[in-house]
């Protein structure tokens, strides 16, 4: 359904390391800076990008809005919460944790980046490692 998703940032060195470092927990390689100074994380599918605004104002999140990034099992979904509080991120939502709901029972942590982009990584439980 999308081609890619993509987040402002005030400081793209910030953003780089936070995400270089809960993607490649996901197993995900470090992102690629164009001649724009943009980042991008490439992946059979689909793209994730972070840039300064093109307008020149600053940055800002969605409120309401969330992005969520599949984990292999409940052990990468903890690895990539704590790599995230570690490169600069922020605690939101509940600890990181299993949830039933219409969908199933997923194992979801939420955080912050450093811009304050809320971020989740989920791994549906009873899916095959």
């Amino acid at each position: 359904m999308f081609s890619h998703v993509m987040f402002g940032t005030d400081d793209i060195t910030k953003a780089k390391q936070f995400y270089d470092s809960t993607l490649g927990v996901l197993g995900y390689r470090p992102g690629v800076l164009d001649d724009k100074g943009r980042c991008f994380y490439v992946t059979p599918t689909g793209v994730f990008g972070i840039t300064i605004p093109i307008n020149g104002e600053p940055a800002t999140f969605a409120n309401g809005g969330t992005v969520g990034f599949v984990a292999a099992n409940e052990a990468k979904v903890n690895e990539w919460h704590q790599a995230g509080l570690q490169n600069g991120g922020s605690e939101c939502e509940d600890p990181p944790g299993l949830r039933q709901n219409a969908f199933g029972n997923l194992y979801i942590a939420y955080l912050r980046d450093p811009s304050g982009n809320k971020i989740c990584a989920m791994y549906r439980a009873g899916a095959k490692e």
